[in-house]
């Protein structure tokens, strides 16, 4: 496989792992449900993988970088959403 086949797709799972542990331990009223916080995870996880690699400072950690960053990134995405969803709610 392409390296970087597997380095998006170790984006991937990371990211949607953070997403799930961020809505695990949220609040009901920010939760956005599992389906929801694992696709916002995964997307964030794949902007987290890609950021890890545009920084200089972090390139150096490798594929220990690129999981933390894209489950760092995958965890924030669904709580930023959902107290976006929770502010816009009548």
């Amino acid at each position: 496989m392409d390296s970087g086949l597997v380095s998006t797709l170790i984006s991937l799972v990371s990211g949607a792992v953070g997403g799930n542990a961020a809505n695990a331990a949220a609040s009901k009223s920010i939760s956005l449900g599992p389906l929801w916080s694992t696709i916002l995870g995964a997307l964030g996880g794949l902007g987290g993988g890609q950021l890890t690699g545009a920084i200089d400072a972090l390139q150096g950690l490798g594929q220990a970088g690129n999981i933390g960053g894209s489950a760092i990134v995958g965890a924030l995405l669904p709580i930023v959403v959902g107290f976006i969803k929770k502010k816009l709610a009548p």
